[in-house]
């Protein structure tokens, strides 16, 4: 950081030059500073963690207390509230390609949905739609979907585009944009709420415009 008197050529600026350098005061000094552009990472691996980490966080009040409470001992452990315990606990799960589980240790004995029909991609302007239709509810959680620019690919963190709630109802659907136009790739897991995985569902397709 730069201190600066007079300031071009006045008793004070704001602002930034281009793109190398801005303006600004602290405790009424100006000063200035390179321009620092805040990154926002949009890799593939990192689009994964937020997407589960999103699902996460947005799904803990919606467990029962009973449920919750699994999560007290390892809280005492880590000392941190039961909250932070499991989303601790399922983010290293996740780390790991392991689905997360409302409970502590997760047992991964309940059974997926089962889907009629399949998984499914519309295409759309500058958008895919896919939808998918619960037959059988089981004990079903979520779904994790997978998307990529080749056919044949293999579901991974790091190709992970959204994790979606799927376990209430029979139709469900999301909306994958804006999307540059070509032809995507997608496939999907079920997981249940005591952290077992299916397997793949099967590759769709379809070509934004």
């Amino acid at each position: 950081m730069v201190k600066l008197r007079a300031p071009m050529m006045s008793l004070g600026a704001s602002g930034s030059i281009g793109a190398a350098v801005t303006f600004s005061s602290w405790k009424g000094r100006p000063y200035a500073r390179e321009l620092v552009i805040p990154a926002n990472p949009k890799s593939g691996l990192q689009v994964g963690f937020r997407s589960m980490f999103r699902f996460l966080s947005q799904q803990w009040q919606n467990q029962s207390a009973q449920n919750q409470a699994t999560f007290d001992d390892l809280a005492d452990q880590i000392v941190a509230s039961p909250f932070n315990a499991y989303m601790r606990y399922n983010q290293k799960r996740w780390r790991n390609f392991n689905p997360p589980s409302i409970i502590y240790p997760a047992a991964e004995t309940d059974d997926v949905a089962e889907l009629t029909p399949g998984f499914a991609a519309a295409a759309g302007v500058a958008s895919i739609l896919l939808t998918w239709t619960v037959s059988t509810l089981n004990e079903n959680w979520g779904i994790v979907i997978y998307r990529d620019t080749s056919s044949s690919f293999t579901p991974s963190l790091s190709n992970v585009v959204q994790v979606v709630l799927t376990d209430a109802q029979q139709a469900y659907s999301w909306l994958d944009s804006p999307l540059v136009p070509a032809t995507y790739y997608y496939n999907a897991m079920l997981f249940t709420l005591d952290g077992k995985i299916d397997v793949a569902l099967g590759e769709v397709n379809a070509a934004a415009s």
